[in-house]
């Protein structure tokens, strides 16, 4: 007899609500999906510890929620937050929209985590499993394939960009007596008298 009721008072520490350990994951498996995090961390852009940034990141976003319940953090609050981390943790500048995507994301997931819909997180973390090992594909678009890291531009070109391809040539200078001449890469070929640098 007395050994059963020194197990009844052995009891372990409370768990989280259930409700938070949903949102955890379904945060974690949103960031494991955004294209650009999955490339900042493939890529090492935060340095070899880019792995562990993305779980702190998603630490970050789950403690906003739970802190400030009153207002829970909105879609704008939680793109600034995705924004500057990927700054300042991986020194890549979006111009692409897809943070406020994610962001959007995680907003409604913290509602659907609230009313216990499991199905919204299982379904994330399908496609995060699905996506797990494999290479990150970067469409290339309007011959930009090589400033998505380290422009300013550097995804952005999803607004106008059809209309920005690079240009090569500088159209708005007069001619001189000679036609320019152009290579097979679209480069001008400069032939130049006496100024020299």
């Amino acid at each position: 007899m007395s050994t059963s009721s020194s197990v009844d008072t052995a009891q372990p520490a409370a768990p989280p609500p259930s409700t938070s350990v949903l949102f955890a994951r379904g945060v974690i498996a949103c960031l494991a999906i955004w294209p650009a995090l999955r490339v900042a961390v493939d890529q090492n852009w935060g340095g070899p510890s880019s792995a562990s940034k993305r779980t702190w990141l998603a630490s970050v976003i789950v403690d906003a929620f739970e802190e400030q319940t009153d207002p829970s953090p909105d879609v704008p609050y939680v793109e600034l937050i995705l924004l500057q981390v990927m700054e300042d943790e991986f020194d890549t500048m979006l111009e692409d929209g897809s943070a406020e995507d994610v962001a959007r994301n995680i907003v409604e997931l913290w509602r659907a985590s609230q009313g216990g819909d499991v199905q919204a997180v299982l379904t994330l973390e399908e496609r995060a499993e699905r996506l797990k090992g494999k290479n990150v594909q970067i469409e290339e678009r309007a011959g930009d394939n090589s400033d998505w890291e380290d422009e300013s531009d550097e995804d952005g070109s999803g607004e106008d960009e059809d209309e920005e391809a690079p240009t090569l040539i500088d159209t708005s200078t007069k001619p001189s007596r000679q036609e320019p001449e152009v290579d097979e890469d679209g480069f001008t070929m400069v032939k130049g008298k006496g100024k020299r640098r």
